[in-house]
């Protein structure tokens, strides 16, 4: 993933698709934590890397583009949420250095010294000359990231571009591979992955014979556009749990009325922040289907925390813990959670449920999407008309909305208290209908 956060890029982005351009330029910046003149700054790097990523446009296409990503950015084969992480936040210098990098190890497997030599005579002169910690850094990167991989052999260790897959596959096959890979980036999560192999095989196949209207056979609407930018803390917090890591973030809870906070490097206009700094020991990630949220659990002193992912901010991996105090801690939430529809660690109760068949002669959609759905509830009962779930859960919140999701095909049966509410709420509904 990328080497630098953009944390910054992100919340933009996201108030973007939330607002869908309704703010004007003080609002966003407010609302964001900023200043107006880092908000003009943000959008102009942002038009800088579409037009990085899509090319060289017209200015009639350039400014149409440009409308399109304020109005109707999720009207794409290619999610525009995404090019933060295909433009990889790269620093000018690095991405000058990696460039030169990747160019020589195509040409044949190099040694990080002869790739020293070889960025040194070929950088332009008004960019510093990496040394060779540098280099190396570079390298580990680009292997950790699978773009390269180390030859076997004796030291020196030698370097090569690692693209076995798309050179032993056939044209077929690598339709058929780019037609899986985009049916299941657009329709699983994690997704990020998946678009960045997916643009990867679609960049070599348009390097050969295929025409671009023959890679763009589906397309896709996006309900929750950022799903997507939340990947970006994913991997580093689940390899935060795999080494049993502790890390730090500034945290914006949904209830604050900003989202993000630059970081305060000048002490002329240094200000309160109005996040929360936490220090914490991540242990599980849930995704909500339901809202298209990630969230983040964690066991402290203090109790399970949970934590939206889209609230955290300027994240840094700390320490590592030892095995035995991670796996208590793991243990003792997934206790607390066992019961969890979603993330609630509220008392268990015992929901029951009673579903109705469609009509006659109907396929039984609803008996199927509940045996889909349902997790380890059960039907208890069934006849002709009807039948009855049962399923016990920390608490009703979160189970409301499913169940809620049904109409007229559910009534709740138990507990009293929710089958009361559901009554407030239907009536609330038919009172929205009355003759007028």
């Amino acid at each position: 993933m990328a080497k630098e956060s953009f944390d910054k890029e992100i919340q933009f982005l996201r108030m973007l698709v939330l607002t869908s351009g309704a703010y004007n330029r003080q609002q966003f910046a407010e609302r964001l934590g900023i200043s107006v003149h880092t908000f003009d700054k943000t959008i102009r790097r942002l038009k800088d890397i579409i037009q990085t990523v899509q090319g060289q446009l017209p200015q009639a296409q350039g400014q149409e583009f440009t409308e399109s990503f304020r109005y109707s950015y999720y009207d794409s084969t290619d999610p525009m949420l995404l090019f933060l992480f295909r433009a990889k936040s790269l620093k000018e210098s690095e991405s000058h250095r990696v460039s030169l990098l990747l160019a020589a190890m195509n040409e044949q497997a190099r040694t990080a010294m002869e790739l020293i030599d070889i960025c040194c005579g070929s950088l332009p002169s008004d960019l510093p000359m990496p040394d060779e910690k540098t280099i190396r850094s570079d390298l580990k990167y680009l292997e950790d990231v699978g773009v390269i991989r180390k030859e076997p052999g004796p030291r020196p260790y030698r370097y090569r571009i690692y693209n076995d897959l798309p050179s032993e596959l056939t044209d077929d096959e690598l339709y058929d591979l780019y037609d899986f890979v985009d049916v299941m980036a657009n329709t699983q999560v994690p997704s990020v992955q998946g678009y960045l192999l997916r643009d990867g095989l679609k960049k070599h196949l348009l390097r050969g014979t295929a025409e671009r209207h023959a890679m763009e056979p589906f397309l896709y609407k996006y309900h929750y556009y950022y799903r997507i930018l939340d990947e970006a803390h994913l991997f580093t917090l689940l390899s935060a749990i795999r080494n049993r890591r502790r890390v730090q973030f500034l945290y914006f809870s949904p209830k604050t009325d900003t989202s993000y906070a630059s970081k305060n490097t000048n002490p002329l206009f240094e200000r309160e922040t109005k996040g929360k700094t936490v220090k914490t020991l991540p242990l599980h990630i849930v995704y909500d289907h339901q809202y298209g949220r990630w969230y983040l659990l964690s066991n402290e002193r203090d109790g399970i925390r949970k934590y939206r992912m889209e609230g955290i901010t300027q994240m840094t991996v700390e320490e590592a813990v030892d095995q035995d105090l991670f796996e208590a801690k793991r243990n003792q939430l997934q206790r607390a959670i066992q019961h969890s529809w979603l993330i609630d660690t509220g008392r268990p109760v015992t929901v029951r449920a009673r579903f109705y068949h469609p009509g006659p002669g109907e396929s039984n959609f609803v008996k199927e999407r509940v045996l889909l759905q349902g997790q380890w509830g059960q039907i208890v009962e069934e006849d002709e008309a009807s039948f009855t779930y049962e399923i016990v859960v920390n608490g009703t919140t979160e189970i409301k909305p499913w169940l809620r999701s049904f109409g007229s095909s559910c009534e709740v049966l138990a507990p009293l208290k929710l089958r009361e509410e559901f009554i407030e709420e239907w009536k609330e509904i038919q009172a929205y209908y009355e003759s007028v």
